[in-house]
């Protein structure tokens, strides 16, 4: 079968690259608007860019009302977020927080998830994620019809649960992947998990 995507419509090209570029990490990103409220939400067009500098991007659509969602309008206003790397068990948590909710109501207040201060954040990491990674916005572009932003983000301070990381004898961080567990989006409401890690060995 082959697919043009010229005839495609915008929904018809989503579902195809989404069910087929799988599995996508996912970006369960916190954010606090201008008036004291936080937002979460995943996003699973998602990626990091670049290590010097750190930078991570996450991309972002508009609410069915036409307006940016939280994740873009909240972090254009402030510059700080939270990246977090949810494990399989907090799979229904996150799909909950996808919910579109008006922007002075906060997703965590439907969720049973704890808060906790992160050490060089302004903004709080949740306690149940093994991975997070506190922020500042680097830049943002606007792309495509529908449109959507690209939302570049530096990565100032990473925290990583005891139990899945180690510091080998080149003093580089070595994560348990299988430990880490983190949930993968696939197409439509589906996830996976991590099954099996295995090597292969790359040419010199």
């Amino acid at each position: 079968m082959i697919l043009d995507f010229a005839n495609l419509s915008p929904n018809q090209i989503y579902h195809t690259l989404t069910q087929t570029i799988v599995p996508r990490p996912i970006a369960w990103v916190l954010s606090k608007n201008q008036q004291g409220t936080l937002n979460l939400a995943p996003f699973s067009y998602f990626t990091a860019i670049s290590s010097s500098p750190a930078i991570l991007m996450y991309a972002v659509g508009k609410k069915p009302t036409g307006e940016y969602k939280d994740s873009a309008v909240n972090v254009e206003d402030t510059d700080d977020l939270v990246i977090h790397i949810a494990d399989s068990s907090l799979a229904d948590d996150v799909t909950e927080s996808a919910a579109t909710l008006p922007n002075n109501e906060s997703e965590l207040d439907n969720l049973n998830l704890d808060l906790v201060d992160f050490d060089g954040s302004v903004l709080p990491r949740i306690k149940q994620c093994k991975v997070a990674f506190a922020c500042k916005l680097h830049k943002v572009v606007e792309m495509g019809e529908l449109p959507m932003k690209l939302m570049f983000v530096e990565v100032k301070q990473a925290y990583l649960d005891e139990s899945i990381a180690v510091v080998d004898d080149k003093n580089r961080s070595k994560i348990d992947a299988l430990k880490l567990d983190p949930l993968a989006r696939l197409g439509g409401a589906e996830y996976a998990n991590l099954a099996e890690v295995f090597k292969v060995t790359r040419p010199d």
